[in-house]
């Protein structure tokens, strides 16, 4: 309950204190509901509205919650096509996440991506002025190897790394603080 009130008012980039103003509900109330509180009739309804969901998919199971984080794992996972297919690590995690209808689900996928595309994007630019700080440094090793090899690491602890988090949190160690998707 608590992950998928917090993740889904995270996505909207919204702090408790604004959700509980647009509801109408006191900032407590907001607090008590992430903590694991159940939310019931009118707390429910405005939650819901504000978050642009369905009441019902504030109220699953916890096992329906679990499951719905497997495959936030599968789409971690997934960014490791990167490895073998050029931008596969952008391309096949996003298919996944735009194709999942889960609400939380989709929001740990934005974020997965987010991540990836930024990983992707500062080893692209350090490709391409590698040649230069080699000549202006007058190093003998290719630069670009350097820079490949720990865009690789960097990826893989990554990966490595929220997977063991939602694993153990249900939620992303490494994230953005505002998903661009």
């Amino acid at each position: 309950m608590k992950n998928k009130v917090k993740i889904l008012r995270e996505g909207k980039n919204m702090t408790q204190t604004e959700l509980a103003e647009k509801s109408g509900l006191s900032l407590r109330t907001v607090q008590r509901i992430e903590a694991g509180t159940v939310p019931k009739g009118f707390t429910l309804k405005a939650i819901a509205g504000i978050l642009e969901t369905d009441p019902e998919n504030l109220l699953s199971a916890d096992e329906e919650e679990k499951s719905s984080v497997d495959r936030a794992k599968f789409i971690n996972l997934s960014a490791l096509l990167g490895f073998v297919i050029p931008f596969g690590g952008v391309i096949f995690p996003l298919i996944l996440t735009y194709k999942t209808k889960d609400p939380v689900n989709k929001e740990l996928g934005k974020n997965i991506v987010s991540v990836q595309i930024i990983l992707v994007a500062v080893v692209s630019v350090l490709m391409i002025i590698s040649p230069f700080i080699q000549r202006l440094l007058s190093v003998k090793i290719p630069l670009f190897l350097v820079f490949l090899i720990a865009f690789l690491c960097v990826k893989l602890f990554v990966i490595i790394k929220n997977g063991i988090c939602l694993n153990t949190k249900n939620d992303l160690c490494i994230k953005l603080k505002t998903s661009f998707l």
